[in-house]
Parts: structure tokens; sequence; C-alpha cells
């Protein structure tokens, strides 16, 4: 099972994010873990100075953007 984590402190972008994080696993029908993480110490280890961003298995793969479904779609395809 896929695990993506949308970092951000919940500002409006990332709320976006997360919408389409859960459209994109929706869409493909996978079972995957969606985590929101919202401490800033925690987006820190990740090494992401700047927000929303997306890690998939504890890999980021996007930062700074809010990703499109079919965006997102790709990365877990």
């Amino acid at each position: 099972m896929k695990r993506i984590q949308i970092l951000g402190t919940g500002c409006p972008k990332c709320k976006k994010l997360a919408e389409n994080a859960e459209a994109a696993v929706k869409d493909l029908g996978i079972e995957c873990d969606l985590e929101k993480v919202t401490h800033i110490n925690e987006i820190m280890k990740f090494g992401v100075m700047m927000t929303p961003a997306l890690a998939v298995d504890g890999q980021v793969k996007a930062v700074g953007k809010v990703l499109s479904p079919d965006q997102i779609k790709q990365m877990l395809a």
C-alpha cells in the first residue's frame, strides 16, 4: 500500500493539493494511506522549504505547487 503525504501547514493551496491527491487515488482505485503533515519540524525533516509539497512512500515528488489529479495519478501509476 502506498503512503501519500501532503506537507503543508494548512493553507488553501495545501488543502487543494490534499483534495487533488484524494481524487487521484479514488480515480485509480488504489488503497493508500493519505497523511497530512502540518508540523513545521516534520516538514523540515523532508528537506522541504516551500509548501505545499507531496511525498510518495517517503520520497518528495513535488514542492511549492498544487499538482492536478492527473499529475498525481502519473506519479502513482
